[in-house]
Protein backbone atom coordinates (compact mmCIF):
# COMPACT_ATOMS: atom_id res chain seq x y z
CA UNK A 1 0.00 0.00 0.00
CA UNK A 2 1.49 3.59 -0.77
CA UNK A 3 0.73 6.67 0.91
CA UNK A 4 -1.78 9.03 -0.37
CA UNK A 5 0.59 12.16 -0.34
CA UNK A 6 0.86 13.35 -4.00
CA UNK A 7 4.65 14.12 -4.89
CA UNK A 8 3.75 17.38 -5.90
CA UNK A 9 2.91 18.65 -2.32
CA UNK A 10 6.80 17.25 -0.96
CA UNK A 11 8.06 19.01 -4.53
CA UNK A 12 6.28 22.21 -3.46
CA UNK A 13 8.10 21.81 0.28
CA UNK A 14 11.49 21.53 -1.28
CA UNK A 15 11.33 24.03 -3.82
CA UNK A 16 10.22 26.74 -0.71
CA UNK A 17 12.98 25.19 1.24
CA UNK A 18 15.60 25.86 -1.11
CA UNK A 19 14.26 29.14 -2.55
CA UNK A 20 12.37 28.69 -5.70
CA UNK A 21 12.10 26.31 -8.77
CA UNK A 22 15.25 27.52 -10.29
CA UNK A 23 17.29 26.91 -7.16
CA UNK A 24 15.88 23.51 -6.67
CA UNK A 25 16.50 22.44 -10.30
CA UNK A 26 20.58 23.61 -9.70
CA UNK A 27 20.71 20.64 -6.86
CA UNK A 28 19.17 18.32 -8.90
CA UNK A 29 21.42 15.81 -11.10
CA UNK A 30 21.27 15.42 -15.00
CA UNK A 31 18.69 12.55 -15.11
CA UNK A 32 20.46 9.35 -15.92
CA UNK A 33 20.55 7.31 -19.30
CA UNK A 34 20.67 3.61 -19.79
CA UNK A 35 22.57 4.43 -23.10
CA UNK A 36 25.05 6.17 -20.94
CA UNK A 37 24.69 3.22 -18.47
CA UNK A 38 25.27 0.07 -21.24
CA UNK A 39 28.56 1.91 -22.25
CA UNK A 40 30.55 1.95 -19.24
CA UNK A 41 33.65 -0.30 -18.98
CA UNK A 42 33.74 -3.21 -16.35
CA UNK A 43 36.96 -1.53 -15.00
CA UNK A 44 35.00 1.61 -14.18
CA UNK A 45 31.83 -0.90 -12.36
CA UNK A 46 34.41 -2.42 -10.43
CA UNK A 47 36.57 0.95 -9.48
CA UNK A 48 32.66 1.99 -8.25
CA UNK A 49 32.02 -1.39 -6.46
CA UNK A 50 35.28 -0.36 -4.45
CA UNK A 51 35.10 3.32 -3.39
CA UNK A 52 31.57 2.73 -2.49
CA UNK A 53 32.81 -0.66 -0.37
CA UNK A 54 35.93 1.59 1.36
CA UNK A 55 33.69 4.43 1.90
CA UNK A 56 31.34 2.36 4.04
CA UNK A 57 32.13 3.23 7.60
CA UNK A 58 34.36 5.74 6.74
CA UNK A 59 34.93 8.98 5.68
CA UNK A 60 34.48 9.72 2.28
CA UNK A 61 36.92 13.00 1.47
CA UNK A 62 39.52 10.70 3.00
CA UNK A 63 38.91 7.55 0.24
CA UNK A 64 38.32 10.99 -2.20
CA UNK A 65 42.31 12.18 -1.63
CA UNK A 66 43.18 8.59 -2.11
CA UNK A 67 42.07 7.40 -5.20
CA UNK A 68 44.75 7.80 -7.72
CA UNK A 69 46.56 5.85 -5.17
CA UNK A 70 43.60 3.24 -5.27
CA UNK A 71 43.43 3.17 -8.82
CA UNK A 72 47.45 2.65 -9.10
CA UNK A 73 47.30 -0.12 -6.58
CA UNK A 74 44.49 -2.30 -8.21
CA UNK A 75 45.67 -1.92 -11.50
CA UNK A 76 43.50 0.27 -12.61
CA UNK A 77 40.37 -1.88 -11.87
CA UNK A 78 41.05 -4.29 -14.75
CA UNK A 79 39.10 -7.39 -13.44
CA UNK A 80 40.80 -9.13 -16.45
CA UNK A 81 43.86 -8.87 -14.66
CA UNK A 82 42.96 -9.22 -11.05
CA UNK A 83 41.36 -12.40 -11.48
CA UNK A 84 44.65 -13.15 -12.05
CA UNK A 85 46.99 -11.86 -9.21
CA UNK A 86 48.52 -14.22 -7.00
CA UNK A 87 48.18 -14.35 -3.02
CA UNK A 88 50.90 -12.46 -2.91
CA UNK A 89 49.80 -9.25 -4.36
CA UNK A 90 46.61 -9.17 -2.20
CA UNK A 91 49.14 -9.70 1.06
CA UNK A 92 51.01 -6.59 -0.20
CA UNK A 93 48.06 -4.73 -0.40
CA UNK A 94 47.23 -4.64 3.12
CA UNK A 95 50.53 -2.89 3.75
CA UNK A 96 50.07 -0.18 1.33
CA UNK A 97 49.89 2.73 3.02
CA UNK A 98 48.42 5.07 0.03
CA UNK A 99 45.23 2.83 0.04
CA UNK A 100 42.88 2.30 2.98
CA UNK A 101 44.43 -0.83 4.72
CA UNK A 102 41.44 -3.14 5.37
CA UNK A 103 42.45 -6.61 4.57
CA UNK A 104 38.39 -7.10 4.26
CA UNK A 105 38.08 -4.64 2.17
CA UNK A 106 40.74 -5.45 0.01
CA UNK A 107 39.97 -8.71 -0.82
CA UNK A 108 36.04 -7.64 -1.50
CA UNK A 109 38.27 -6.08 -5.19
CA UNK A 110 39.55 -10.19 -5.61
CA UNK A 111 35.71 -11.34 -5.15
CA UNK A 112 34.16 -8.90 -6.95
CA UNK A 113 36.32 -8.28 -10.05
CA UNK A 114 35.07 -12.33 -10.70
CA UNK A 115 31.96 -10.70 -10.29
CA UNK A 116 31.99 -8.52 -12.42
CA UNK A 117 33.80 -10.73 -15.04
CA UNK A 118 30.97 -13.69 -14.73
CA UNK A 119 28.21 -11.15 -15.46
CA UNK A 120 29.83 -9.66 -18.42
CA UNK A 121 30.37 -12.80 -19.70
CA UNK A 122 26.64 -13.39 -19.93
CA UNK A 123 25.58 -9.84 -20.54
CA UNK A 124 28.18 -8.32 -22.58
CA UNK A 125 29.31 -5.62 -20.09
CA UNK A 126 28.64 -5.33 -16.49
CA UNK A 127 27.03 -2.00 -17.43
CA UNK A 128 24.39 -3.68 -20.20
CA UNK A 129 23.17 -5.90 -17.36
CA UNK A 130 22.91 -2.85 -15.19
CA UNK A 131 20.71 -1.20 -18.25
CA UNK A 132 18.78 -4.07 -19.16
CA UNK A 133 17.00 -4.88 -15.52
CA UNK A 134 13.72 -2.64 -15.27
CA UNK A 135 14.25 0.25 -13.23
CA UNK A 136 10.54 -0.82 -11.43
CA UNK A 137 12.76 -3.89 -9.49
CA UNK A 138 15.61 -1.93 -7.45
CA UNK A 139 14.88 -4.33 -4.34
CA UNK A 140 15.70 -6.97 -6.73
CA UNK A 141 18.23 -5.41 -8.65
CA UNK A 142 19.82 -4.96 -4.99
CA UNK A 143 19.01 -8.86 -3.71
CA UNK A 144 21.22 -9.99 -6.42
CA UNK A 145 23.80 -7.56 -6.26
CA UNK A 146 24.11 -8.69 -1.89
CA UNK A 147 24.04 -12.19 -2.88
CA UNK A 148 26.49 -12.64 -5.79
CA UNK A 149 28.71 -9.80 -5.05
CA UNK A 150 30.98 -9.10 -1.57
CA UNK A 151 29.83 -6.25 0.40
CA UNK A 152 27.44 -5.06 -2.04
CA UNK A 153 24.21 -5.18 0.31
CA UNK A 154 22.54 -2.30 2.32
CA UNK A 155 23.55 1.17 1.29
CA UNK A 156 26.72 0.46 -0.41
CA UNK A 157 24.58 -1.04 -3.42
CA UNK A 158 22.05 1.91 -3.27
CA UNK A 159 25.40 4.38 -3.62
CA UNK A 160 26.82 1.56 -6.25
CA UNK A 161 24.12 2.15 -8.35
CA UNK A 162 23.41 6.30 -8.24
CA UNK A 163 27.40 6.67 -8.42
CA UNK A 164 27.23 4.53 -11.12
CA UNK A 165 24.44 6.32 -13.48
CA UNK A 166 21.90 3.89 -12.68
CA UNK A 167 18.00 5.64 -12.43
CA UNK A 168 17.69 4.72 -8.41
CA UNK A 169 16.32 5.48 -5.32
CA UNK A 170 19.24 5.94 -1.96
CA UNK A 171 17.60 5.07 1.28
CA UNK A 172 19.48 8.28 3.20
CA UNK A 173 17.79 9.65 6.40
CA UNK A 174 16.26 12.28 5.33
CA UNK A 175 14.71 10.15 2.00
CA UNK A 176 12.95 7.78 5.49
CA UNK A 177 11.99 10.83 6.99
CA UNK A 178 10.09 11.81 3.42
CA UNK A 179 9.00 8.98 3.29
CA UNK A 180 7.50 8.57 6.72
CA UNK A 181 5.83 12.24 6.67
CA UNK A 182 4.35 10.78 3.37
CA UNK A 183 2.15 8.41 5.12
CA UNK A 184 4.28 5.37 3.82
CA UNK A 185 3.75 2.63 7.31
CA UNK A 186 7.43 1.99 7.17
CA UNK A 187 10.52 1.58 9.92
CA UNK A 188 12.55 4.77 10.56
CA UNK A 189 15.78 2.25 9.53
CA UNK A 190 14.00 0.22 6.74
CA UNK A 191 15.32 -2.73 6.37
CA UNK A 192 13.01 -5.36 6.18
CA UNK A 193 11.96 -6.99 2.73
CA UNK A 194 8.62 -5.67 3.41
CA UNK A 195 9.42 -2.04 4.30
CA UNK A 196 11.38 -2.24 1.19
CA UNK A 197 9.01 -3.41 -0.99
CA UNK A 198 6.67 -0.76 -0.01
CA UNK A 199 9.20 1.78 -0.53
CA UNK A 200 9.61 0.82 -4.10
CA UNK A 201 5.83 0.97 -4.49
CA UNK A 202 5.89 4.17 -3.64
CA UNK A 203 8.72 5.25 -5.70
CA UNK A 204 7.34 3.37 -8.25
CA UNK A 205 4.13 5.20 -8.11
CA UNK A 206 5.50 8.72 -7.95
CA UNK A 207 7.41 8.12 -11.10
CA UNK A 208 4.13 6.97 -12.45
CA UNK A 209 2.82 10.36 -11.23
CA UNK A 210 5.18 12.54 -12.37
CA UNK A 211 7.11 11.02 -14.82
CA UNK A 212 10.25 11.73 -12.97
CA UNK A 213 13.11 9.54 -13.08
CA UNK A 214 13.36 7.71 -9.69
CA UNK A 215 16.92 10.05 -9.09
CA UNK A 216 14.85 13.09 -9.10
CA UNK A 217 12.52 11.95 -6.90
CA UNK A 218 14.96 10.38 -4.55
CA UNK A 219 16.83 13.69 -4.18
CA UNK A 220 13.98 16.12 -4.17
CA UNK A 221 13.00 14.17 -1.23
CA UNK A 222 15.89 14.60 0.58
CA UNK A 223 16.07 18.54 -0.07
CA UNK A 224 12.56 18.43 0.81
CA UNK A 225 13.15 17.74 5.01
CA UNK A 226 16.19 17.31 7.33
CA UNK A 227 18.43 19.82 8.02
CA UNK A 228 18.29 23.37 5.62
CA UNK A 229 21.60 23.77 4.16
CA UNK A 230 22.25 26.55 1.54
CA UNK A 231 22.67 25.65 -2.09
CA UNK A 232 26.58 26.31 -1.45
CA UNK A 233 26.91 23.99 0.81
CA UNK A 234 25.20 21.14 -1.05
CA UNK A 235 27.05 21.31 -4.07
CA UNK A 236 30.35 21.39 -2.44
CA UNK A 237 29.21 17.67 -1.01
CA UNK A 238 28.51 17.15 -4.46
CA UNK A 239 24.82 17.37 -4.36
CA UNK A 240 24.22 20.23 -7.06
CA UNK A 241 24.75 19.36 -11.05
Amino acid sequence: MTASTPFAKIEARAVKRKGGPKALANLLPAPPTNAALAKLKDDRVLAEMTKRIFSAGFVWSVVEKKWPYFERAFLKFDPKRLVHQPDEFWDALTTNKGIVRHPAKIMSVRTNADFVLRVAKEHGTFGKFLAACPTTDQTGLLDYLAKNGTRLGGMSGQYFLRFVGRDSYVLTHDVVACLRDAGLDIAENPTSKNDLKKIEAQFNAWATETGMPLTTLSRICALSTGENHDAETLISRGMGK
